[in-house]
């Protein structure tokens, strides 16, 4: 390198106190998802199912979707791009950045190498991280491996990033409508106002309740059944053990009630529902007074539908508010649990609130944790357009959905010299998305520059 290059490379100056940081945690976010869209009656009518099966039975209103201009790098891409600008930090602040994703484009080259390149740009190419990968969790892994850099004596003073980007697509069938798209950036540092507790609890599993196993599809194995039920599973071990250690951090006795706000990981919205329903159920039994014949003696059926409806006010209050995005969006896998968590952000200002997040990835990975809202994220919400952003969205029919699929399955199909066939006018200004595959397999990305 010619020495007139190197000033280019110089980092940040990083004179920190040395002693361990406090209130670490989110002190940022922004986030993407696809322009297009479709209504969940208008799938229940175009697929002739009974009139409710998505929108009460799943408990979901849209679903996000993308054709052949975009993937995980690209919705990332944006992300990061959108975050940077609206916090106003320097790209040499950055020092750490991990990604999670299930919708990988290489088996190799990982997604926090594409990000790099709108850090090369700013002469920043020390910054440490790569990706985790397991189904839905892999953000949750990326969070607290942020946060523990942050809290280590490795710690340079920096800022570290958390990206999620997944896009979720199903092969015809009963899971077809629960697919979603969606990207989020997080920015982690000291002094956060929504600080990681210490305190948390995971249940990890080795099963095959969701997979991918064939690298020329984007379409997993999936045993829908089988999944719930290691769901449900992972739900209450989490649950009982972090509540467990939530006593024995502070010796006082925990319940749902100590906390003000839940917020799930979304593969479907009644799905949340069900499970808040679990947690009221699992205190009861926990209770010393529980005895209860009627509940007792209920199928499995019966007692969820009881459930639901003894926590039905416990619900609205508790977990309505996180829900919103992923009746909109959809499973947005990674991302899912912090579109939940930005949602209640946005219905909510939850200043001196405590929210408990369960993380859920199939396979299985599952983690509790907790955050507490020490300042108000007011700003963030309002630099991010949140309602905005959704309510200027395009509504796609079905036809153009399943179009739009099709040219997926033929983009995953043709992994060198391809050029997508998507309109650029369904994207949004300020978007990247993937402009060409050269006939090395190498993918190249553009940014929209100008609106729609």
């Amino acid at each position: 390198m010619p020495l007139a290059m190197l000033h280019s490379c110089q980092t940040l100056n990083t004179d920190f106190n040395s002693e361990r940081v406090k209130d670490v945690g989110i002190i940022g976010f922004d986030f993407y998802f696809p322009l297009t869209f479709v209504e969940q009656s208008d799938l229940e009518k175009y697929y002739g199912v009974s009139e409710g099966k998505y929108t009460i039975g799943l408990g979901q209103e849209r679903m996000a979707f993308t054709g052949d201009r975009e993937d995980v790098n690209s919705m990332a891409l944006t992300a990061v791009k959108r975050l940077m600008d609206s916090s106003k930090i320097s790209y040499l602040d950055i020092g750490r950045i991990e990604v999670g994703t299930e919708s990988i484009v290489d088996k190799s080259k990982s997604v926090k190498t594409v990000l790099m390149q709108l850090f090369e740009e700013h002469g920043n190419t020390d910054i440490e991280g790569v990706m985790s990968i397991n189904a839905c969790y892999g953000g949750t892994a990326a969070l607290f491996n942020s946060v523990a850099w942050v809290e280590s004596s490795a710690w340079d003073g920096r800022f570290a990033l958390v990206v999620t980007s997944d896009i979720a697509v199903y092969d015809h069938g009963n899971a077809r409508p629960t697919g979603g798209a969606g990207a989020v950036a997080l920015l982690i540092g000291p002094n956060a106002p929504l600080v990681l507790n210490t305190v948390r609890a995971s249940h990890m599993k080795n099963t095959y309740d969701f997979y991918k196993p064939v690298f020329s599809s984007e379409y997993p194995q999936v045993n829908g059944a089988q999944s719930i039920s290691c769901y449900y599973d992972a739900l209450d071990k989490c649950y009982s053990r972090f509540i467990d250690k939530a006593g024995s951090s502070t010796g006082k006795k925990y319940n749902v009630d100590s906390f003000d706000y839940f917020v799930f990981h979304s593969p479907f919205s009644k799905l949340v529902q069900k499970s808040f329903g679990r947690l009221v159920y699992n205190d009861m039994i926990r209770s010393e007074q529980f005895a209860n014949d009627e509940l007792e003696k209920m199928s499995d059926k019966e007692l969820e539908k009881k459930m639901i409806h003894i926590s039905k006010q416990k619900f609205s209050e508790k977990v309505l508010p996180s829900t919103f995005a992923s009746k909109n969006l959809g499973n947005s896998y990674t991302s899912s649990i912090f579109f939940g968590l930005i949602s209640l952000l946005a219905m909510e200002d939850p200043v001196d609130k405590d929210i408990v997040l369960f993380s859920y990835g199939s396979g299985l990975t599952s983690s509790m944790y907790w955050l507490t809202c020490k300042k108000s994220m007011k700003r963030w919400v309002d630099s991010s357009a949140f309602f905005k952003r959704f309510s200027n969205r395009l509504r796609q029919t079905p036809e153009e959905f399943e179009y739009a699929l099709s040219l997926r399955e033929k983009l995953i199909k043709t992994p060198h010299s391809y050029h997508p066939i998507s309109s650029i006018d369904l994207l949004d200004f300020q978007t990247f998305y993937l402009d060409h595959i050269d006939s090395e397999y190498k993918r190249v990305y553009t940014l929209k520059s100008s609106q729609i």
